[in-house]
């Protein structure tokens, strides 16, 4: 690809940013070098290797490559035997720590399946044992550790040891037996050995060798003989300590030698992981996504942004080139955001190819293209010598020479800088040289004949940079289908033109040139308000589809709610029924046990225990079906009721009754109100209470319909579930079933006994008759064997 197109579109600003990014010298060399690619398998490893990065990085950003450095030139010189400094040694440590560093962070990011950073994260071998030597025995980058080695460790006690009999000794000639002697009472050191200051009246007093005196000659800075012996044993001591340390550091450098491969390759994976966790890092920033590449020249960019500007204040723009048609020209005022839409599209493409993920929305399409040419000079840039015709056209001559079919072409105002007529006529000639071989080319114009020639010519397409004249300014918005309007009137107007002038202008434009402009603003008019409409109902289906998300949402935790309602009812009907069975169990054995000994208060005592349990869990059913129902009418019902809304006139809930009513008193000391349902008046606690929206008309009609489950259920406490007409005659037996009948099927009972004895069966067949023409009767039949059997006849309403 061209070099000089990755400085007109600014990829080479994008490269300067991107070293920003980085935290190690060799991975900002990489970003300064990075150059599309035309190798699409190679593009594609790029972009995935960002998009794993990118994805690391949104569940742990910290992670650091500051410590990565260029060690091959190190691992060459320790290579070849030459012992290293305890600053490289100590870099080469910090190196091994960082890549155990990465290792740690990528086990703790790597996805369960592995990503394109896998591979890189595996190939890192950590050397724990050389970095944890070299630690141990360097302390700083002029310093080695006492602990080195045990020679070390002598050397350095038998030197503090003598230096302190040299101090010692100087010590007391200074401060005692020289005292008077000295110039100062101080101990100095001349070269590598200790002196004392001596007057030079005392010269010969003090027993020694000379080393230094003052610029005054008033000072001789003396070495005492008595301690001329220690100074050399220092200073051999000294030498010895050298030696040792040149011996560890060559030890070191060794054991760094038989590791340089394993350290070299580390070093290059650290250098190509923190060059991509650069690029993932650019893209959080620009919140860019991957694109999809294709290789039929299909350019489809969705809310694409120039990546060099403010991502907050730029307009989104969608493109597309290459499926329809192959030649885009963009029209439209200036600064309008012509020139931004083109390197736009260029910059992308460019980045795109560098494995770098593209400031648009997620699913923009990007094609490979060989080489992309730019022919761009507009005012905004800062190299104004390209923006006259010549060398605009000895520009787009190397171009049309270079051009081929999988190129990406891009002019900015094409046959500017001449005469209008004649640039134009060289512009459509171009474009058209162009769209003939099939080249993807996107150029921006203000001549009118290249709108005409997009609109009839097949494969060719407007495009149009929106312009508020109202507020004098662009909002950068590209319409494409649409050409766009110069506004030059309009502008000029609002800059403050006579109308007389502007008036007089519109004299010299032809016909067909005012007509083509008024078809133009009817277009781009209808094309804001279809926007608009569009827009409007893009709102109202996000609104109606989220409605039908909480809709469903409902639906199915109804349907949970539901099963589980009916789990429960289940499992407490099994245990309810079993309860039962084990009671009649209980009432027949005794029953068989005593047979025709039981007597009749024993009998109707036991049955008088079966109905007294049957109440029991009729009374607890009802309790259970009412707390459910309360639960249920306040969610449906209205909220409750709060005092100070308890006033006359006020519709409420009655949720024990489950009728409507309304208020008639405030209420009272122990809140309780008096409510009117209908023609009954009945006090009641506030907390049996929900405001209803509900008329007063309403409460009437719907009063009818209310059903009274108290007031069945206390007719059904005293109705018993069996009647005795032993000894009565038909017609008396007959008397009693049908009032006990009717009492029974108003207090909803199931089924109910009848017992009538065997006797001779007249009796039993007179009861039958009647059960046989009974509309409230279903059917009847004998008792099973073992609960009455002839002498008891079962119901069932």
């Amino acid at each position: 690809m061209n070099g000089k197109v990755l400085h007109t579109l600014e990829f080479d600003k994008i490269c300067s940013i991107l070293e920003e990014f980085c935290g190690s010298t060799p991975a900002k060399h990489m970003c300064a070098t990075l150059r599309p690619s035309q190798s699409l398998e190679w593009i594609e490893k790029a972009q995935a290797q960002t998009a794993a990065a990118f994805n690391r990085m949104l569940k742990s950003d910290r992670l650091s490559f500051g410590a990565n450095f260029d060690a091959r030139q190190l691992l060459k010189d320790a290579t070849i035997g030459r012992s290293l400094s305890m600053e490289e040694l100590l870099k080469t440590a910090r190196l091994l720590q960082c890549v155990e560093d990465l290792v740690k962070y990528g086990e703790d990011t790597a996805a369960d399946a592995g990503d394109e950073l896998s591979e890189l994260f595996n190939g890192l071998i950590p050397v724990s044992t050389l970095k944890n030597e070299i630690n141990r025995c360097i302390k700083s980058e002029d310093e080695m550790a006492d602990d080195a080695s045990s020679e070390l460790k002598r050397i350095r006690n038998s030197f503090a040891t003598v230096s302190g009999r040299i101090h010692s000794q100087l010590n007391h000639m200074v401060n005692q037996s020289l005292r008077t002697y000295l110039q100062d009472a101080i101990i100095t050191k001349r070269g590598d050995r200790y002196c004392i200051p001596v007057k030079a009246e005392y010269k010969s007093q003090v027993s020694g060798i000379v080393h230094d005196q003052s610029s005054t000659g008033s000072t001789f800075f003396i070495e005492p003989a008595a301690i001329v012996e220690l100074n050399n044993q220092l200073n051999s001591l000294k030498r010895e300590e050298d030696d040792e340390i040149r011996r560890i550091l060559a030890a070191l450098s060794a054991k760094l030698a038989e590791n340089a491969d394993i350290v070299n390759e580390d070093q290059r994976n650290i250098t190509m992981l923190d060059f991509i966790f650069a690029k993932a890092k650019y893209a959080l920033k620009l919140n860019a996504m991957r694109p999809v590449y294709n290789t039929e020249g299909r350019i489809k960019l969705r809310s694409a942004r120039h990546p060099l500007l403010d991502q907050s204040k730029a307009v989104p723009i969608d493109i597309s080139l290459g499926d329809t048609y192959d030649l885009l020209i963009v029209t439209g005022p200036n600064t309008g955001g012509k020139t931004v839409s083109l390197k736009t599209v260029g910059l992308l493409c460019l980045m795109g190819q560098a494995g770098l993920h593209i400031p648009a929305a997620d699913r923009s399409e990007l094609s490979l293209f060989g080489d992309v040419f730019a022919d761009i000079g507009d005012e905004q840039s800062i190299e104004q010598s390209l923006s006259t015709f010549s060398s605009h056209m000895s520009n787009i001559v190397w171009i049309l020479k270079k051009a081929k079919r999988d190129s990406l072409v891009l002019f900015d105002e094409l046959g500017a800088g001449t005469d209008p007529v004649e640039g134009a006529a060289l512009a459509t000639a171009i474009l058209d040289r162009l769209h003939s071989q099939g080249i993807r080319t996107m150029a921006t114009t203000h001549y009118s004949e290249l709108k005409i020639y997009a609109l009839s010519t097949d494969g060719v397409e407007n495009a149009g940079c929106e312009f508020n004249v109202e507020t004098l300014s662009p909002t950068y918005r590209l319409l494409t289908g649409i050409p766009g309007k110069s506004n030059a009137f309009a502008i000029a107007g609002k800059l403050g033109l006579s109308e007389d002038i502007i008036s007089s202008a519109g004299k010299y434009l032809s016909n067909e040139e005012e007509s083509f402009e008024s078809v133009i603003s009817e277009l781009q008019d209808k094309r804001i308000r279809l926007e608009a409409e569009l827009a409007e109902f893009a709102k109202e289906k996000e609104s109606l589809e989220q409605r039908i998300k909480e809709l469903t949402e409902r639906e199915s935790k109804l349907e949970s709610q539901k099963e589980r309602i009916l789990n429960n009812a289940r499992e407490e009907a099994k245990e309810l029924l079993q309860e039962a069975k084990d009671v009649a169990d209980e009432t027949i054995r005794a029953f068989n046990n005593q047979g025709s000994q039981m007597n009749i208060k024993t009998m109707e005592k036991k049955r008088s225990n079966v109905r007294e349990w049957l109440s029991k869990q009729d009374e607890a059913l009802y309790k259970d079906t009412l707390k459910r129902n309360r639960t249920d009418k306040k969610e449906s019902v209205g909220a409750a009721l709060k005092p100070s809304e308890a006033v006359p006139g006020t519709t409420v809930h009655v949720l024990s009754m489950d009728v409507d009513g309304e208020v008639i008193s405030a209420p009272d000391k122990d809140g309780n109100v008096q409510v009117r349902c209908g023609i009954i008046t009945s006090r009641v606690p506030l907390n049996e209470l929900v405001k209803t929206e509900l008329s007063d008309k309403q409460i009437e009609q719907n009063r009818p319909k209310k059903a009274q489950p108290k007031l069945d259920l206390s007719r059904a406490s005293t109705i018993s579930s069996e009647i005795n007409v032993l000894g009565c005659t038909v017609d008396e037996a007959i008397a009693r079933i049908d009032k006990y009948l009717d009492d029974a099927y108003m207090s909803h009972a199931d089924k109910v006994r009848i017992v009538h004895g065997k006797g001779t069966g007249a009796l039993r067949k007179g009861i039958h008759d009647y059960l046989r023409f009974n509309s409230i009767v279903k059917h009847y039949e004998l008792a099973a064997h073992g609960e009455g059997d002839a002498g008891v006849t079962i119901v069932s309403f």
